[in-house]
């Protein structure tokens, strides 16, 4: 099995693999992604990197934009975890944006032929105006665009924002005159006229813009097209060093990019196969938070009544977080085989309802009982992927 065979997962909606074109001796001459070998088995191990410092490629060094959208931040600082190899980055690529870290402007990307950029890594979700304006621009200019962790490649925890019935208004009400801070704020100094940011302002110095605030949460592939999706809360070391040999070994030595698709980082299993708690497949009759029991070290998450994701959530993290007693929250997203992760989740859980041999009937009420426990059950279920589910926005009775 080759390199790519062992650490990518294949877009099973994506076109079969094609023979890989000849080799290239610089990124300049790259065509479009390409297709090459399989799957890759349950976990990931750190890629060789070669040398720390392998000076720039013979066509000279490949453009490299970062572009941080709407987010927390945690996986544009994620790119520090290649730790020393911050300095290979350096080595091989010209950093033309990176928000956090190089002084690129947009006026420099406009400026720049379609297609200059090599790879263009893109983390969150498209919340305003400025974020959509930005990802559409780095793809025009760019040959490859990565998802770069959940909030681009699911919408993350800004998407679940889209269930709020007002939209984009009620939040900025909320926001703005709501809290307890700013409430006082606007009775203290401007009763009766809240201040509240505008997308225009006309200041003796000229017109001052702020972007739009739009009603719907994206995803990225929502917007533009991708080409390949790293997923993780923020990515894992590992993944990120697999992301950095697959653009060295396409720069240097013209080894052909992964299917376009292509999933970094994930198996082709769920996290409960890479979990090593064991699993006697108990009856759920309560619902705690890990904080509300002694968590047994060994046994599985669900059948000690600690709701986990793992049933329905890909593989590929190597269940850190099972490992230490916390559940899976989903970061990860659904399995190839799923469309909709929180439905998914509730099957598994339903599943483990205390139905017993002697009564194949369960009542309505119990089956209340138990989920009643669940504190927030479209939070819990969709925290990492509302952008991507069949459920869209909230719906308010009599309306839309």
């Amino acid at each position: 099995m080759g390199f790519f065979d062992k650490v990518f997962k294949k877009d099973k909606k994506k076109e079969e693999p094609k023979a890989a074109p000849a080799k290239q001796e610089a990124p300049a001459a790259a065509a479009a992604p390409q297709a090459t070998g399989a799957v890759e088995p349950i976990g990931l191990e750190m890629a060789d990197l070669g040398e720390l410092l392998p000076g720039a490629p013979k066509g000279g060094k490949f453009k490299l934009a970062i572009y941080w959208a709407a987010a927390c931040g945690g996986c544009d600082v994620s790119l520090l975890d290649t730790n020393e190899r911050i300095l290979t980055i350096g080595d091989m690529a010209d950093i033309v944006m990176w928000p956090i870290a190089a002084d690129g402007k947009e006026k420099d990307i406009e400026a720049m032929e379609d297609g200059a950029i090599l790879v263009s890594i893109i983390s969150g979700a498209v919340r305003n105006s400025e974020n959509e304006h930005m990802v559409k621009l780095l793809r025009k200019k760019s040959k490859v665009v990565v998802s770069y962790g959940t909030c681009a490649c699911f919408g993350g925890s800004p998407a679940l924002a889209n269930l709020v019935p007002g939209e984009g208004k009620e939040i900025l009400e909320y926001v703005y005159q709501k809290t307890p801070s700013t409430a006082n704020f606007q009775a203290d100094y401007h009763a009766g006229a809240p201040v509240v940011p505008q997308t225009s302002f006309q200041a003796p110095e000229g017109e001052l813009t702020l972007p739009v605030f739009y009603d719907t949460v994206k995803t990225l592939d929502q917007v533009i097209d991708v080409d390949y999706y790293i997923p993780g809360c923020p990515p894992l070391q590992e993944s990120i060093s697999q992301l950095l040999k697959a653009v060295a070994d396409f720069a240097y030595n013209g080894v052909p990019l992964p299917p376009k698709g292509t999933e970094v980082g994930v198996t082709t299993k769920t996290l409960c196969e890479e979990c090593p708690r064991k699993k006697e497949n108990l009856r759920i009759e309560h619902i705690y938070e890990p904080h509300e029991i002694d968590v047994k070290p060994d046994v599985c998450l669900m059948d000690q009544g600690i709701l986990c994701l793992g049933p329905a959530t890909v593989g590929g993290c190597g269940a850190r977080c099972t490992k230490v007693g916390q559940p899976c929250r989903g970061c990860y997203g659904p399995t190839s085989d799923v469309q909709e992760h929180g439905a998914s989740v509730f099957t598994a859980i339903a599943s483990m309802f205390p139905i017993r041999e002697d009564d194949g009937i369960i009542g309505e009420d119990e089956i209340v009982k138990i989920m009643s426990e669940v504190k927030d059950p479209l939070g819990y279920f969709y925290a990492f992927t509302l952008g991507k589910s069949l459920i869209k926005k909230a719906v308010v009775e009599g309306g839309q």
